[in-house]
């Protein structure tokens, strides 16, 4: 059964699922950031751009029959406070591993290879042939593995951003292509390097 599927499912026997949103003004723009709550604890199932949010939040209250709220601030649900807190610290330079809890919401495919973006360490990048391998699948998977990338609704967190193209060109990314650079070259400033090799395109 689709993980969706089995959400619906369960959703008639659990307590009702709440999506508490806040937003987070951050150096690549405004973050619209957003906790899960139902009968497990809170965890993270949104970050995404301004532009992107709205549709991916009524795919996630789809998914789970979550109404959604709005967060007081400072945010009272902890993992949502803890997100903010671990976002503030890797724009300031200070941070390199997330530690919320995330609800990787999506097809089975999809989680592995979300699950393969986790793994991607900081200031490092992969192909999409590569992150295919990673995952199981042959580099013909590419197309799929880049699909799932897009799908992602846990941007910068699960770092879709580190993947780039055999070439080393920066491809495709939902928040767009200069959000993208200056992700990467963030974690390589951090590192002491600019990421030389992503070239425009």
């Amino acid at each position: 059964m689709r993980r969706s599927a089995l959400h619906a499912v369960l959703a008639s026997f659990c307590m009702p699922a709440i999506l508490t949103t806040t937003t987070l003004d951050s150096p690549v723009g405004t973050l619209t950031l957003a906790s899960l709550t139902d009968d497990t604890p809170p965890r993270i199932a949104l970050v995404e751009f301004g532009h992107r949010a709205p549709n991916a939040m009524e795919d996630l209250a789809r998914m789970f029959h979550a109404t959604i709220e709005e967060s007081v601030d400072p945010p009272q649900c902890p993992a949502l406070a803890l997100l903010q807190q671990e976002l503030t610290a890797y724009f300031a330079g200070d941070l390199r591993t997330f530690t919320a809890p995330l609800e990787l919401a999506g097809t089975p495919f999809q989680t592995d290879v979300w699950r393969g973006l986790l793994d991607i360490p900081f200031g490092d990048r992969l192909s999409y042939g590569q992150l295919a391998s990673r995952v199981g699948r042959d580099a013909g998977a590419s197309r799929a593995v880049g699909a799932a990338n897009g799908a992602n609704r846990l941007a910068i967190v699960v770092p879709c951003h580190r993947v780039v193209a055999a070439d080393g060109t920066l491809h495709g990314y939902g928040g767009g292509r200069d959000r993208k650079r200056w992700l990467l070259d963030h974690e390589h400033t951090v590192l002491g390097g600019l990421f030389a090799h992503a070239q425009r395109a």
